[in-house]
């Protein structure tokens, strides 16, 4: 399993527009009636990120993660909120703006990964 540190890690600013276009991409493509030809094609250029494009003798690559739907509280370090409507309480991720961005890389034989962009969101209270 893949341990996730929190690192200050520098990464050129071209790698991360780059996956957020293609998470953009992915967002679009989600409201087309015919998405899964248009899916395979981002989900392999996706796998080219993950293993192969950036992958040096220390560094495995990149990936995302979408938080849309999950719970969201003020403790959690992982995404920058705006907090839509009045409540501050039981707070649900309603959209993302930009995904959570994550490096992999080797430390002592195990496989760690690192945020390297925290995930810019909009909160609201959820509906019970």
């Amino acid at each position: 399993m893949q341990e996730i540190k929190k690192l200050n890690v520098k990464v050129p600013q071209a790698y991360l527009d780059f996956m957020n276009q293609i998470f953009e991409i992915e967002k679009k493509i989600s409201y087309l009636s015919e998405e899964n030809s248009i899916s395979r094609n981002i989900n392999k250029i996706k796998g080219l990120l993950e293993e192969e494009f950036f992958k040096s003798a220390s560094t495995l690559g990149f990936s995302y993660h979408n938080p849309l739907g999950e719970d969201y509280s003020e403790t959690r370090t992982d995404c920058e909120a705006t907090i839509a409507g009045e409540g501050t309480e039981n707070l649900e991720i309603i959209e993302v703006i930009k995904p959570i961005i994550y490096i992999s890389y080797y430390e002592f034989d195990k496989i760690m990964k690192s945020i390297v962009q925290p995930a810019v969101v909009i909160v609201k209270t959820r509906n019970i």
